[in-house]
């Protein structure tokens, strides 16, 4: 499944901004172990901590790698091998974090799948990665039934999101929710999840096996840096590195504090960062299976996080949070990833942290799935506004000319790649991509070519611009849609802009901006000027938005980005009209 193999490097690459680092934590010792075995070893010194909170429904670590083991026994006792493929089709359940990790005890291989992905893409999803089993949360089988004869797969496995609810929680959640779903008879190809983890008791074969680090261990999906579903293959070594990395970044960070885990673990931001590196540090997860604002309000009020991560919308949802009296002095780190934030948005937030009792700043982090999503963040040292920060310790980054490997200076844009242990094996089956996307360069190292644009400031510090197939060219010039969102988000009735390139007669493209409003402001044409005047003074005349339009809310893709590519198929349809 991957392509990396050893080869002879020359020397080092360049690091200016190992300045931030200490010596030993430059020296970071990555594990050989598997996930799990590293898990385990981790949580060792902590065993009676919490080590996830599911709507009050609390474990142990002890009890957590109980209950693993026992999902463990029972898959091998329905016939999961070592190198099987097993989709998890699951949202932030206590189900679908156990399935992850007993895979992994197993020998198997975890596919992490979007629950609400259409039925033909579950069946790529199925197909395309070889899986012979399925983990699913309940929602999911109007879907599945119509494509799992297609597949592999010969059992399914059906999980409830009120499987580990507080019994009155999941009364309610049956009453208003869970009846409306529909279900199978229990049979040979389903079976319930309370069934499925009985098969096991009295399995009594060999059930452990270990793992290296360069072994595959999990199967992500992005559409990469060409927009084409793939799969992309991580290691063992990739998600153990990631912790280890986490430990140096996040040293404030002790057993017993909590994460808000509300990233999915379809997603590399959401299984590495959010829920494995947190329980590997003795952290406890806090669970979230859906986000709404008023459940994410509760949780600050009743929970405490001490750390919050998330994509830019839970931070939209954070500053309509209008509650005086919300206390944020708890938290420890906030830390933006999965889409950029622009300097404005920057500051509402590490203001609205302010003027709640919060001593942090948001840490904007940089990353893509190909490398587990995490590669870089501004942290204390060497935190910018509008920055990236510097790469994870053990990685390394350079910023190349477009479509070269020839290294530029320093506040010079071009395409970031990343160098390190947590980027992937490879894309599944795809040696095209591959080969586009991992390079080998003169210094001997694989390098990932992320398809985003950035620059390295003097100070060895990264910032960001954006991805290079967002780039507007507008009558021969470059316009980068960040730059204008940035000017935009900036006036004060402004709570998110976004901008993409429109056709235009004989300019070939112009950009053209959607706003969302803050709570208080309506759309006229006074304001629209005004917002257009803001342009003319800080943009190029040909950077300053076509057209201006007011939305109450921007659609988004299934993992809370901005979903450019439905804004530009509307503008294609309206053209055709």
């Amino acid at each position: 499944m991957g392509i990396i193999n050893k080869i002879k490097r020359l020397k080092k690459p360049k690091a200016p901004w190992k300045k931030y680092y200490s010596k030993e934590n430059c020296k970071i010792e990555m594990s050989e172990s598997s996930i799990y075995n590293y898990f385990e070893q981790c949580v060792s010194g902590f065993l009676t901590s919490q080590a996830y909170n599911y709507f009050g429904t609390t474990a142990t670590f002890q009890q957590f790698l109980n209950d693993i083991d026992k999902v463990a026994r029972a898959f091998r006792s329905q016939g999961i091998r070592e190198g099987d493929v097993v989709t998890i089709c699951m949202p932030n359940t206590p189900e679908g974090i156990t399935c992850f990790y007993a895979l992994n005890k197993i020998g198997a291989i975890a596919n992490m799948v979007h629950p609400l992905s259409g039925e033909q893409e579950i069946k790529y999803y199925l197909n395309s990665t070889k899986s012979v089993m399925l983990v699913m949360i309940d929602m999911c089988y109007e879907k599945v039934k119509n494509i799992i004869r297609e597949t592999n797969v010969y059992k399914t496995i059906i999980v409830s999101a009120r499987d580990s609810m507080p019994f009155l929680l999941s009364v309610g959640y049956q009453v208003t929710k869970g009846y409306k779903i529909q279900r199978p008879h229990a049979s040979e190809e389903y079976i319930y999840w309370k069934d499925f983890i009985h098969k096991g008791d009295n399995y009594n074969g060999k059930y452990i096996f270990d793992a290296t680090k360069d072994k595959p261990a999990v199967i992500l999906h992005s559409g990469g840096t060409t927009g084409s579903p793939k799969g992309i293959v991580l290691s063992n070594g990739n998600f153990t590195a990631l912790t280890e990395q986490i430990r140096v970044v996040f040293n404030k960070l002790r057993a017993g504090d909590s994460v808000l885990a509300v990233l999915p673990i379809f997603h590399g931001f959401g299984l590495g960062v959010n829920i494995f590196a947190p329980q590997c540090l003795g952290c406890s997860v806090i669970l979230l299976p859906q986000f709404d604002t008023k459940r994410f309000h509760r949780i600050l009020q009743k929970d405490k996080p001490n750390v919050i991560l998330g994509v830019p919308t839970l931070y939209e949802a954070l500053l309509k949070i209008n509650d005086k009296d919300l206390d944020l002095s708890f938290v420890k780190y906030v830390v933006s990833g999965g889409d950029s934030l622009s300097l404005p948005f920057e500051r509402k937030i590490n203001a609205y942290l302010h003027d709640h009792g919060s001593s942090v700043v948001v840490d904007q982090g940089y990353g893509m799935t190909e490398s587990l999503a995490a590669t870089a963040v501004a942290q204390i040292g060497a935190h910018k506004e509008g920055s990236i920060g510097i790469p994870l310790p053990g990685n390394y980054y350079k910023i190349v000319r477009v479509g070269t490997q020839e290294e530029v200076g320093p506040l010079e844009d071009g395409e970031i790649c990343v160098c390190g242990p947590t980027v992937m094996m490879g894309y599944l089956d795809n040696e095209k991509e591959n080969n586009e996307v991992l390079q080998l360069h003169s210094d001997g190292y694989i390098w990932l070519h992320t398809g985003d644009i950035g620059y390295m400031d003097e100070d060895g510090i990264f910032f960001y611009r954006q991805r290079l197939k967002r780039m507007i060219i507008t009558s021969g010039y470059n316009v980068y849609p960040q730059q204008i969102e940035s000017v935009i988000e900036s006036h004060e009735a402004v709570l998110k802009c976004t901008v993409i390139g429109i056709p235009h007669p004989y300019k070939v493209e112009v950009p053209k901006a959607y706003i969302v409003l803050k709570n208080g402001y309506k759309e006229s044409l006074a304001l629209k000027a005004s917002i257009k005047d803001l342009c003319k003074k800080n943009l190029a005349q040909f950077a300053v938005p076509r057209e201006f339009e007011f939305r109450q809310s921007l659609p988004q893709t299934l993992i809370g980005k901005v979903d450019f590519k439905q804004l530009m198929q509307e503008e294609v349809k309206k053209q055709k009209k």
